[in-house]
């Protein structure tokens, strides 16, 4: 976890990718493409904690269709920016049986962690599980799940703000910053 002064350092060294208004009109794009896939479906859309918590609330208020809202924690990460095993902290409570689900979360990067709550979604009952992400991470890497809504690609490095922190740091921002490729020696 970052101290204060620490998450200072990482934001004012940080490289803005996408402005708050750029992620504004993105969301924008692709709660008009979620508006027109599922509109019809009365959707139970699901919120990944902790991450995809600010991408679900701004997309939430650009959807035109009743839906059901609950959310599930599952993560590889804890405040460092490695990858680790699976850890299932809360599923949801509302029942996924015969339901067309639509997971939001903010980054897909190497694709475990939503194949994996797809996959569970899907043995819970679910007739069809949509994927929706704030960033698509460009690294190259064949993905075990594609997501069905993407805002934003992102190039191959370690990015925060709009729900994605930096070491447990600025998830609150409204723009997505790169922290600087280490310089290679």
């Amino acid at each position: 976890m970052a101290t204060r002064d620490e998450a200072w350092e990482i934001l004012n060294s940080a490289e803005e990718l996408f402005s708050a208004e750029a992620v504004s009109t993105a969301v924008d794009q692709v709660a008009e493409k979620i508006t027109a896939q599922l509109g019809d479906a009365h959707p139970l859309i699901l919120c990944v904690m902790t991450g995809g918590l600010v991408f679900t609330g701004q997309l939430m208020t650009r959807l035109r269709f009743p839906a059901d809202v609950d959310y599930l924690h599952a993560t590889r990460y804890s405040q460092d920016n490695a990858g680790g095993s699976l850890s299932w902290r809360a599923s949801p409570w509302i029942s996924v049986k015969d339901r067309t689900v639509l997971v939001v979360d903010d980054i897909l990067d190497e694709g475990v962690t939503l194949a994996a709550v797809r996959d569970k979604l899907l043995a819970q009952g679910a007739k069809a599980c949509h994927l929706a992400v704030l960033a698509d991470k460009a690294n190259g890497k064949n993905k075990p799940v594609k997501a069905d809504f993407v805002a934003l690609t992102v190039p191959d490095r370690f990015v925060f703000g709009c729900g994605m922190d930096a070491y447990g740091a600025w998830r609150n921002l409204g723009a997505i910053y790169a922290i600087p490729d280490p310089v290679a020696g």
